[in-house]
């Protein structure tokens, strides 16, 4: 029964959490981290915890792969030298600052640098909740620095665990085969599971098995990354940014449909729940810890995750510099940022549910058979270090981003105002020689152009009302007021049917078939209102 009370209970922690959150205007992880927190202290929920292997192999793929298909590709390669610098060398540097402050706390250099590995990763699905009031430029480099950092993270982490334990060595040549392998094996695995989607998603006509075969990708790119010994979360990534180039050119637009609600629920889902059981794990971990035990724990808690905060500060506030001592070239000088959008981030290295899988990974015992070292220190650390980075660092984000004054971000707008007016520019013209290759009736033709010259003169109207900053003009009023009034009779519509279910006039299939046309309608017209605002 456990586990049916732990879905009830996380169902109504996230319909809780989310609607406090939205209320208080508080960040939706921050509330429920501490619902999790909070949880902890119920007897019959001690029992629960969250498995590392549900973790890795099965949230993180769903999470990563959409985190993938939904981010900017043209933004990353624009911005892949500091990802890479982050991703990497920002990685090394905090695990190994970690491993010497908790070495200096009492733990043995192994136990230290298992924990380091642990914490210097960022949590993509944490910064992609937290950070979205920042700039897209901003967000995309922290997501795409937080969707490659955890390859960095794995190899440190194995080779810890592996020389802890007595199964690993460590040289040059060795870490530098598995740096090799981890990426470059994730990264080919990836784009061939990627490849292989795209030649079977063409040959679907069926939506339902399009989204199976979409559902599957991403947990075969990560178990052909595992085979390997490679990187599982790097060949994810690889896939999902393929497919999000390739995806418009595939598939049909009931699959599109069906993925964008589907994947849209299940993150929500897994990311809520991930963050309420990250607060109900550190409750059953300060349980494992004896008193003497948890004092120092704590305090190397504070300790570490000071040095996580100053070490990425250091890193933001000296990369950059270094850089331009080396790149002169006039583009490097355009990428420039000013220190207020790096303070803003600093203040983003969330870490999340990759750091606390690779802690509660840390196997039991040694291979002599003794127990692994200061393991309940490491999963307790590591679960104080993301309470404290989501929460602390969390609710002082809005208050960082007021400060910076960070410039509107108005290119997602304009960029998409350019793309409506230009492919309903290409259409008009392209409409006599469709229409010709169509047959279609001349009628016809006058009332499609009619529409398309409608939605020109309504965008034309729309983007001259925002560069003058007026009162809306004729057109767009028109405009507000027919969506109004659609969406008053759909809904008119909507009731007239459930009468005539209710008089048995029509059965409940045909009431779902019509009114799931209306539902489209619906949809349609409150995301041309959306956009056009």
């Amino acid at each position: 029964m456990l586990g049916l009370e732990v879905i009830v209970v996380l169902g109504l922690a996230l319909l809780l959490g989310k609607t406090a959150a939205s209320r208080l205007r508080i960040a939706p992880p921050i509330v429920l981290l501490i619902l999790g927190l909070l949880l902890g202290f119920v007897p019959a929920l001690r029992e629960a915890y969250l498995p590392p292997e549900v973790v890795l192999l099965i949230f993180l793929p769903v999470l990563l792969y959409w985190e993938s298909l939904t981010t900017s590709l043209r933004e990353i390669r624009h911005n892949l030298r500091p990802i890479i610098l982050m991703s990497t060398i920002l990685v090394v540097l905090s695990a190994g600052a970690v491993a010497a402050t908790a070495h200096a706390f009492g733990l043995g250099w192994g136990p230290a640098w298992v924990l380091g590995a642990a914490v210097a990763p960022t949590d993509a699905t944490a910064v992609g909740a937290m950070a979205r009031m920042l700039p897209r430029r901003t967000v995309t480099l922290l997501r795409a620095e937080s969707l490659v950092n955890d390859g960095t993270a794995l190899v440190v982490y194995g080779l810890a665990v592996g020389i802890t334990v007595g199964e690993e060595h460590l040289s040059t040549a060795h870490v530098a085969w598995l740096t090799l392998l981890s990426y470059g094996g994730g990264a080919l695995t990836g784009a061939v599971v990627a490849c292989l989607g795209i030649q079977l998603r063409k040959r679907l006509a069926d939506p339902l098995l399009e989204n199976t075969a979409i559902l599957t990708l991403p947990f075969a790119a990560y178990l052909g990354a595992e085979a390997i010994h490679a990187s599982g979360v790097l060949a994810v990534v690889i896939c999902g940014l393929i497919m999000s180039q390739a995806g418009p050119r595939v598939g049909q637009a009931a699959g599109r449909r069906q993925t964008e609600a589907f994947w849209s629920l299940a993150t929500f889902l897994i990311n809520g729940a991930l963050f309420v059981l990250v607060g109900l794990e550190a409750q059953s971990v300060a349980r494992n810890l004896p008193g003497t035990e948890l004092v120092s724990a704590a305090l190397t808690v504070v300790a570490v995750t000071g040095v996580v905060i100053t070490v990425r500060f250091a890193f933001l506030f000296t990369s950059p510099y270094l850089i331009r001592l080396i790149d002169r070239r006039p583009q490097q000088r355009e990428r420039r940022t000013g220190a207020r959008p790096r303070v803003v981030s600093a203040f983003t290295g969330f870490r999340g549910a990759i750091s606390l899988a690779l802690a509660l990974s840390v196997p039991t015992t040694l291979t002599a058979g003794t127990p692994f070292p200061d393991r309940n220190t490491i999963v307790f650390v590591t679960t104080g270090v993301i309470l404290i980075t989501l929460i602390l660092q969390g609710a002082a984000l809005p208050g960082v981003v007021r400060w910076a004054r960070l410039p509107t971000d108005t290119a997602l707008a304009e960029e998409r105002h350019l793309a409506r007016t230009q492919t309903s520019t290409d259409a008009l013209n392209a409409l006599p020689d469709l229409a010709a290759q169509l047959g279609t009736d001349t009628d016809v033709v006058d009332r499609v152009r009619r529409e398309f010259e409608q939605q020109l003169n309504l965008l034309h109207a729309h983007a001259e009302n925002t560069d003058d900053d007026n009162e809306p003009d004729l057109a767009l009023r028109q405009a507000e007021q027919y969506t109004a009034l659609r969406l008053a009779v759909i809904e008119h519509k909507r009731n007239t049917m459930i009468e005539l279910r209710d008089t048995h006039r029509i059965d409940d299939t045909v009431l779902r078939q019509m009114q799931a046309a209306l539902d489209i309608e619906e949809v349609r017209l409150h995301r041309t209102e959306n956009t056009d605002s």
